[in-house]
């Protein structure tokens, strides 16, 4: 009999994939983006130059990252895919909206069935700028407002929050926004890769590959997380309120969002701690929101304290957009708009290198039942 294989709940420790993407190095505290430190990505380069990066293999030189960034703002919705976002009910979560125009686009692409990597790599930065309009004009849609064109004059990070909140917005507002948007764009092999990457080694196409991954990022233990994190401080309130709120949850045993990681397990997320400057600067810069300072602090102290867990991304993320203005139904759409750079990066490569995903199980059923 064969000596069967260890089972590793989650797949937790198996590796999936070989890439040459991204790597989480917990060892030296760093995230690993195509040779680079993804926090140094953050403080010194814009959305679009990780565009290139991740599609590209390297660093847009000038010309080319303005190609990028017009290719992005000028990707077209189709008329239809409006249409059909306006047939759902309002009440039906973003995310759900969200998957449904993802999977509407590659109806109006002549190639999308497509799987060569050179035709994904080409049509990478509008089917971006495509999804980020979508996410931008999801909430305007559901609540009967007109969907609104990204204008090319601007960078698809300043478009993408101009439209979200259909004001003017400060270029300390654009930079933090634009931060986030690079803090979340590509992150090794989190659910919503893996599930792209399944999808893609059948040989199915970007569009199936990228719906896929929005059904998996919907989930409130990835993706979702960032919502519930800004509910859990509306709810608090205030810093005691915060803090009366957690002790109750843990003694409890309810799941304190926004904390712990798969992978970084205990030490914090770097991205939520570059995220935590990013806060505090847009609270110096408005002259407001000083009390998610406070009770974001209190909360990570409190959850190191009592659980030895530390904050992720999303714990800092969510009170970034809620003073931004952002609708808080609109925080993990935004999450995959931002991620679609690197979720897109990772089919290509599926498809350059591909091998059938087939793993096996661990049969604990009955065995020689007779009829």
């Amino acid at each position: 009999m064969t000596e069967p294989k260890p089972y590793s709940p989650g797949l937790e420790g198996v590796i999936a994939a070989e890439t040459s993407l991204s790597f989480l190095d917990t060892e030296k505290e760093e995230i690993v983006i195509r040779g680079y430190d993804l926090l140094e990505l953050i403080r010194s380069k814009g959305y679009g130059d990780v565009v290139g990066l991740l599609l590209e293999g390297e660093l847009p030189m000038p010309e080319r990252l303005q190609a990028i960034e017009r290719e992005m703002t000028q990707a077209e919705i189709p008329t239809a895919v409006y249409d059909i976002l306006r047939l759902l009910p309002a009440s039906m979560h973003a995310m759900d909206r969200l998957r449904t125009a993802v999977s509407a686009l590659a109806g109006f692409d002549p190639e999308a069935n497509s799987t060569d990597p050179n035709s994904e790599r080409r049509r990478g930065p509008k089917v971006i700028g495509q999804i980020a309009q979508i996410v931008a004009n999801l909430h305007h849609i559901a609540v009967g407002e007109k969907p609104e064109k990204f204008d090319p004059r601007y960078t698809l990070a300043e478009n993408f929050l101009r439209v979200l909140v259909r004001r003017s917005v400060s270029p300390a507002e654009v930079r933090a926004f634009e931060q986030s948007l690079i803090a979340y764009s590509e992150h090794e092999l989190p659910n919503s890769t893996f599930a792209a990457r399944v999808v893609a080694s059948t040989l199915s196409d970007l569009y199936g590959a990228l719906t896929a991954a929005v059904a998996s990022l919907k989930g409130p233990l990835h993706g979702g997380a960032n919502e519930a994190v800004m509910y859990m401080l509306l709810e608090a309130q205030t810093p005691a309120g915060l803090e009366a709120l957690i002790r109750r949850k843990l003694a409890q045993k309810e799941r304190i969002m926004g904390f712990g990681h798969r992978v970084y397990m205990r030490k914090m997320d770097p991205r939520a701690q570059l995220l935590k400057e990013v806060l505090r600067s847009l609270v110096e810069a408005s002259g407001k929101g000083h009390e998610y300072v406070e009770m974001c602090q209190l909360g990570e102290d409190l959850m190191r304290t009592e659980k030895g867990l530390y904050p992720n991304l999303d714990y800092y993320a969510a009170p970034v957009y809620y003073l931004l203005g952002i609708p808080i139904e609109l925080y993990t759409p935004i999450f995959f708009a931002a991620r679609s750079v690197g979720l897109i990066a990772h089919v290509i490569e599926q498809h350059a290198e591909n091998r059938l995903y087939r793993p096996r199980v661990s049969y604990k059923g009955p065995r020689g039942k007779k009829i």
